[in-house]
């Protein structure tokens, strides 16, 4: 992994609420709300100062930004929501651009794994403590604010680990 465990360590207190947040709420209401998503960039202007090299940090200011070009795209084309777009660019400076082939890997094991737990939990009893959940009324969308979330916590715990 390029990111090195102590960037990792740096990040993960602070975004693992942010990420569970996210996911609970696009659970729940099928939106990823703004504040969120202003509050992971927050983490990253202030603790990236921290956390990386100077140089460093700047440059992954363009992964937010070429991320979120790309989001506002396939979000005009209505293959993804606008939080979920929000929320990727918001995530894009924790990840340097070497890792980007390990983490659509982590994304594709996270997405499948959050699908098929989100469809099991929906047609079980656990659906009856949270049964006005609106992304169990939605037949064809899905929270991907759970497999995004996931994703970024799965990503930096993994940079975490690399250094024990």
């Amino acid at each position: 992994m390029s990111l090195s465990a102590s960037a990792a360590l740096w990040f993960l207190p602070f975004v693992a609420p942010i990420c569970l947040y996210v996911a609970w709420s696009d659970m729940r209401a099928m939106k990823i709300p703004n504040h969120s998503v202003v509050a992971l960039f927050a983490v990253f202007a202030v603790i990236g100062l921290i956390a990386l090299p100077f140089d460093s940090y700047l440059w992954r200011y363009l992964h937010l930004a070429v991320v979120l070009v790309i989001g506002i795209a396939l979000n005009a084309a209505r293959l993804i929501g606008a939080g979920d777009a929000k929320f990727a660019a918001a995530a894009a400076p924790f990840v340097p651009a070497a890792d980007l082939s390990r983490l659509a890997f982590i994304f594709a094991a996270t997405l499948l794994a959050a699908w098929v737990t989100h469809r099991a939990a929906k047609h079980s009893a656990l659906r009856r403590l949270v049964p006005d959940w609106e992304s169990w009324q939605r037949k064809k969308d899905f929270p991907m604010g759970l497999a995004l979330g996931g994703t970024l916590l799965i990503y930096l715990a993994l940079g975490v680990m690399q250094g024990q």
